[in-house]
């Protein structure tokens, strides 16, 4: 590990904050924790380089609100957001924002680990980070039902609201979701985020309307 590289962990939950930086000092990371999203931000601009990893619901400023406030100073510090389980549809929306990945609680200590690698360039590049005419040949392999499932995904949508408005059962939604993850090559959400986000893919909600992609793969 560079010694030029600070994870800033951004959290307001003592608890949290203590365990994962033991977790990280222990991987031989720099650490600095923050209470709070305006604590890190009193902190800019910062010198070296520099991680963030956030947690996505916290007092004040949130995780996807301390994304855009360094858009808006033109800060470019690699994010991973940390989400509870039932946040999946905020923690695609702070992919959108601009974080680079996102993990599940309770944060594993090698899932963390390989997406701070992933994110500051450490890490051989994934699948998810090919052009985007790979990723949309990739896209081109699903079927009509398939990129259904996927724009609720993309949505944020739990399997069950998922077959709700398709009309069919969550068990057939579980199936091809995990034909689509296959197709895809993505080892998780985050990285099939960033796949369709580099094809600049227009997903819209599944009520009445289908995805409408930029370049042409099928509906």
């Amino acid at each position: 590990m560079a010694n030029d590289l600070t994870i800033h962990l951004v959290d307001d939950e003592e608890a949290l904050r203590r365990s994962l930086t033991f977790m990280l000092v222990s991987a031989g990371f720099a650490v600095r924790t923050h209470s709070c999203a305006r604590a890190f931000l009193d902190l800019l601009p910062l010198s070296g380089r520099s991680c963030l990893v956030t947690d996505l619901r916290m007092p004040g400023i949130d995780g996807i609100e301390l994304i855009g406030q360094l858009h808006q100073y033109r800060m470019d510090i690699p994010t991973i957001v940390i989400t509870g389980q039932g946040d999946i549809a905020a923690a695609v929306q702070a992919m959108k924002a601009g974080a680079v990945d996102f993990l599940e609680k309770p944060v594993k200590e090698e899932a963390l680990i390989a997406a701070i690698h992933a994110a500051t360039g450490q890490a051989r590049p994934s699948r998810a980070t090919q052009g985007p005419d790979s990723v949309t040949a990739r896209l081109s392999q699903l079927t009509t039902r398939e990129h259904q499932v996927l724009v609720g995904v993309l949505d944020g949508l739990q399997n069950k609201m998922i077959a709700y408005h398709l009309g069919i059962s969550a068990r057939t939604v579980e199936v091809h979701r995990a034909n689509v993850m296959a197709k895809m090559g993505a080892r998780n959400l985050a990285e099939l985020m960033r796949m369709v986000i580099a094809t600049g893919v227009a997903a819209y909600p599944l009520e009445g309307r289908k995805a409408t992609p930029a370049n042409g793969w099928p509906n």
